[in-house]
């Protein structure tokens, strides 16, 4: 079965002076991510897509180098949109995210509605899965929140952030067929 492993960028480097999509990993996560590709996982791939935020494609180089592939920028990938708001202080952003994910048809301080944004990733990863060469494994590198609700979809759930990965920030990773979109592994991390 060829499987999609879901990915989540590892930390970043936080620069409220910066748009928050161009935040680059920081040593931390670059760090991460050269232990990830340590893994059993990741030798069966065979295809990276990204979302094109920075974060994400410093990921998705990383795992494009290591393996001799191109990563491929989706833009359907990316977070959901928050330029209504830009950056937040980590307390405000995760009150902000709650709700979010509690009012999924609203839009919360003119951020992207998070059905909106499930229905937009849900056809990004139609697209991935159609476009990725035969055989092998396919990464698709992205973030948190498009993970979570990437997640509730797979999972027939509503919309809800109890399926956000675990922990305090990224750097998760789950599995599911490409063919059944059927989940093979729940959130783990990409170091394990």
């Amino acid at each position: 079965m060829r499987l999609v492993h879901f990915v989540t960028h590892p930390e970043v480097v936080v620069d409220p002076a910066v748009p928050v999509p161009e935040w680059p990993l920081s040593a931390a996560g670059i760090r991460r991510m050269g232990l990830a590709l340590e893994q059993p996982w990741v030798r069966g791939i065979a295809s990276v897509f990204c979302s094109g935020e920075r974060k994400a494609t410093d990921a998705a180089h990383l795992v494009g180098d290591h393996l001799g592939l191109s990563p491929v920028i989706v833009a359907g990938l990316g977070e959901n949109d928050r330029s209504a708001t830009g950056y937040l202080p980590k307390a405000e952003f995760e009150a902000t995210a709650d709700r979010f994910f509690d009012r999924p048809d609203e839009s919360v301080r003119g951020w992207e509605r998070a059905v909106a944004a499930q229905r937009r990733i849900v056809a990004a990863m139609q697209y991935v899965i159609a476009a990725a060469p035969p055989g092998g494994d396919i990464a698709v590198i992205s973030h948190g929140g498009v993970g979570a609700l990437l997640l509730c979809h797979l999972k027939h759930v509503p919309i809800s952030r109890v399926e956000d990965q675990p922990g305090a920030g990224g750097g998760h990773v789950y599995s599911f067929g490409s063919a059944t979109w059927t989940l093979v592994s729940g959130w783990r991390l990409i170091e394990a």
